[in-house]
């Protein structure tokens, strides 16, 4: 480190992530500045446009807000403890993975990270677009090609921008949210007749594939974070609060105006003021699509270290946004289902061992010898968790489902079972991993 350097000459809020994996990440941010950027992420318009997925028909409304509950506090649990492992570590989320599976072996879930941060990203700018057209009255496009070019920009810079994200923004976001949950709660609130979800653990798998969704990323953020206990309770604790408030606030407004889907944005619309408080949070949404692409061009890095990350989030920016020309948001439900089949599994995995291996031992370097044998309880995982609940996908992909519902039939499990296949495919997982990791360490 020169005598240069902003994080030496304690100039902090200079220091900025490095533009290429060679470059050593400064650790700036502490306990409050984790607690914010994690709460500013899980305040998203995706949460409750997603509470039509969670909502039990016919049922209480305390059940599924339970539901949520457990869900939040499953899926922000493995967050907070893979985000601890990359402060520890102080590397990016797929460069953690190098310790688990070995340089070349991580190129793997490299590859599906990849795929589901630009996924993620064109969601996020959709919902944006979507709401922005909707409280202004004007085309769609136009505010696709906007948040595209503002998340990209935020992407190069992104400690600048989690500071002023942890301090400023979710501020405003919090004051917002409070006021549609006065104004919703102020209308009578009877069971919702219709939603998606099948059984109290469907609904919970739901919630806990969002959380999940950001467990290859935290390492990308926690890595400039002071210390592993900041960052395993900053991003734990913010995140899960926050998806808690979203998905409930979807699942009231649901309840109270009756609607469904993105439509739960027109509901939120029919509030005094509702325009304005959603328009702060289409402006906070942002931070979403910003972090999706920050995390996209980092992953990337893990393959080829030199690239520079800004270049990169540059190229991932304009795809995204083309994509976000033409999605169809139906395909959100399927999406976060397939997230939780592949990232829940590979979570559990990956936590059993890493916090049973001694400190000092756990090896991110670009010689880390492959280790294929963990990719085991991560395929077991993924497979328990597919006989659960085979990932829905409709039109061309129905194949998909049609093949794992047969081997439902063929081993006798019921398709209508109402287990958590996050919580089968997660038990599965540990469990396996346990012996893989002995005959690991005795090799």
């Amino acid at each position: 480190m020169s005598a240069a350097d902003p994080v030496r000459t304690g100039v902090v809020g200079t220091a900025e992530a490095p533009l290429t994996l060679d470059g050593a990440p400064p650790r700036t941010l502490g306990l409050a500045d984790t607690l914010g950027l994690w709460a500013n992420l899980g305040v998203s318009l995706l949460l409750p446009v997603a509470a039509v997925f969670v909502v039990l028909p016919g049922r209480p409304l305390s059940v599924t807000v339970a539901a949520v509950v457990v869900g939040a506090v499953v899926g922000s649990a493995l967050l907070g403890a893979v985000a601890a492992a990359g402060a520890r570590e102080s590397v990016p989320g797929m460069v953690l993975l190098r310790g688990l599976l070995g340089r070349r072996t991580s190129w793997l879930p490299t590859a599906f990270n990849l795929v589901q941060c630009v996924g993620w990203a064109t969601f996020e700018i959709v919902v944006i677009a979507e709401a922005a057209s909707r409280v202004l009255g004007a085309p769609r496009w136009p505010f696709v090609v906007a948040a595209g070019v503002l998340a990209t920009a935020m992407a190069l810079r992104p400690l600048g921008v989690v500071r002023v994200l942890a301090r400023y923004a979710v501020w405003t976001a919090l004051a917002a949210v409070a006021y549609l949950f006065v104004q919703v709660l102020a209308e009578p609130l009877p069971p919702v007749g219709g939603g998606g979800a099948t059984s109290f653990w469907t609904a919970a798998d739901v919630v806990i594939a969002l959380p999940v969704s950001w467990v290859p990323l935290a390492a990308d953020y926690t890595r400039h974070v002071r210390s592993a206990r900041a960052a395993g309770v900053g991003s734990a604790v913010g995140y899960g609060l926050a998806t808690v408030v979203m998905f409930v606030l979807g699942v009231l407004a649901l309840a109270a105006y009756g609607s469904a889907g993105l439509d739960v944005v027109d509901a939120l619309l029919a509030v005094p003021l509702g325009a304005l408080a959603v328009l702060v949070l289409v402006a906070v949404e942002l931070d979403e699509a910003f972090a999706n692409l920050y995390s996209t061009a980092v992953s990337a890095q893990n393959v080829v270290a030199r690239l520079d990350r800004r270049v990169l989030a540059g190229a991932v920016g304009t795809v995204a946004t083309l994509l976000a020309l033409t999605l169809d948001v139906a395909a959100y439900e399927p999406f976060l289902f397939l997230i939780g089949a592949v990232f829940v599994p590979l979570a559990g995995v990956l936590i059993v061992a890493y916090w049973t291996t001694p400190r000092g031992r756990w090896d991110t370097s670009d010689t880390a010898p492959a280790r294929p044998l963990y990719l085991l309880p991560w395929l077991a995982g993924f497979v328990a968790y597919q006989l659960t609940l085979p990932t829905y996908f409709p039109g061309p992909g129905a194949g998909w489902t049609a093949w794992w519902t047969a081997r439902q039939a063929d081993l006798g499990i019921d398709p209508a079972n109402g287990w958590s296949a996050s919580l089968v495919g997660l038990a599965v997982a540990v469990v396996l991993t346990v012996p893989v990791t002995l005959a690991t360490r005795r090799r």
